[in-house]
């Protein structure tokens, strides 16, 4: 089969941590190393981190929409992928307590259900106001530089403040809020240090007390965000307890943070290696929602996204044992030339923009909504403010963080 390849060096040999921004190849020439993947072993068997990595478009659509499989490690055999980064070994299953991106059917469909309202289409739209706010805000306190960090300057604090003020936490925290974030999705390095495990652990009580103490002030006075929402859906015994709701509020900040972040980011180094669609989006503006979904599928800031079988399937011709992990590059299927002509292309008229980007299924991202509307009010008012916008003076830095992609750092000159 394809993934007996990969013990015989298919794929130029690579896998384990070689499949992930931990390796300086991978994260700085992804594209090029998932073409060799998809060509020489599409359905690889990573033994170093148990699990079966997979970059063909059609087997990762297919295994993304599947109703029958599962997410919650503790469905999943010993030594399996999912296991590693959520810090669930064998025989501590009944310590653990998933989140909704973790959680299994009903599960997942009740805690879902609780907070999907909030992010729908018709209800991000209302955002749209305070959003463009935020965005020009943010722009107004660029003018007068010559060079500054996108990251720090407007992609971090944007999405931060939007979640931030969805839940109703105060914007003053922000910083924290970025911190706290940062460090918790570190949880998905799979052979993360003794050091950063701390890290992780420190920041997610932080993250936990600090929503205990606002849950705790809102039962006093509940107001009109989506924490209190969650807390009048308990007290009608129709929604999530209190360690529930903290779990939620956890999940929503980080998730609204880090992936949008690394949107925006992505995207706006696009339109900066590609100087021709930067001028092409700054001479018509209108083209930024068709601009977006290119961005998602070029350079995606979620890289892959997990499964597991609840018995023996077959993916290409591959058995895959039940219990298995199942790792979909995301980025290896939105660039896969079966699919897209000329898929490493960046162009913001492309008429199929159509990506695995947000996952898919009953699973697909609950915020993809906001997050298309905030990078389409961000990139657009940049473009508008700054469309001289270039490289800076020293490269961005890409994060070294599995299953995510994103920068540390994008130094940009704001004019010409």
């Amino acid at each position: 089969m394809a993934g007996q390849k990969a013990e015989a060096g298919g794929g130029q040999g690579r896998t384990g941590i070689g499949l992930t921004a931990l390796d300086e190849e991978y994260r700085e020439d992804l594209y090029r190393v998932l073409d060799e993947m998809r060509a020489a072993d599409p359905v690889h068997r990573d033994r170093e981190l148990g699990r079966v990595f997979l970059t063909r478009h059609d087997d990762v659509r297919a295994v993304l929409r599947d109703k029958g499989l599962h997410v919650d490690p503790r469905h999943a055999l010993p030594d399996s992928y999912v296991r590693l980064i959520t810090g669930v070994p064998a025989g501590s299953e009944d310590q653990f307590s998933p989140s909704m991106i973790f959680a299994d059917e009903p599960d997942h469909k009740r805690l879902r259900g609780l907070v999907s309202q909030a992010f729908n289409p018709r209800a991000v739209e209302t955002m749209r106001p305070r959003i463009e706010a935020i965005a020009a805000e943010l722009l107004d306190a660029m003018e007068g530089r010559d060079e500054t960090d996108l990251i720090a300057a407007f992609a971090a604090p944007l999405p931060t403040m939007v979640i931030a003020e969805m839940l109703g936490v105060p914007l003053d925290r922000r910083d924290d809020f970025k911190r706290w974030s940062d460090d918790v999705v570190l949880g998905f390095d799979p052979v993360a240090s003794a050091e950063t495990k701390s890290r992780i652990q420190a920041s997610g009580e932080a993250m936990r007390q600090f929503f205990r103490d606002m849950i705790a002030a809102r039962r006093k006075a509940l107001g009109t965000d989506l924490i209190s929402d969650l807390i009048r859906a308990e007290e009608e015994g129709k929604g999530l307890d209190n360690e529930e709701i903290v779990s939620m509020c956890t999940l929503l900040l980080t998730a609204g943070n880090v992936t949008t972040t690394d949107l925006i980011g992505n995207g706006v180094n696009a339109l900066i290696e590609h100087p021709a669609e930067l001028a092409k989006l700054a001479a018509n503006p209108a083209l930024i929602g068709n601009a977006i979904e290119e961005m998602l599928r070029y350079d995606s800031p979620v890289t892959d996204s997990g499964r597991l079988p609840h018995q023996e399937i077959v993916i290409g011709g591959c058995p895959v044992e039940a219990g298995r992990s199942i790792s979909t590059s995301l980025a290896a299927a939105n660039h896969d030339p079966a699919v897209y002509p000329d898929p490493h292309k960046f162009d913001i008229e492309r008429a199929d923009t159509h990506h695995q980007s947000f996952g898919g299924g009953t699973r697909m991202c609950l915020g993809a909504p906001l997050a298309r509307l905030e990078a389409q009010i961000a990139i657009a008012q940049l473009v508008a403010r700054f469309p001289g916008i270039g490289r800076g003076s020293k490269p961005g830095k890409r994060r070294h963080l599995p299953s995510f992609r994103g920068f540390e750092t994008l130094p940009v000159r704001l004019r010409q």
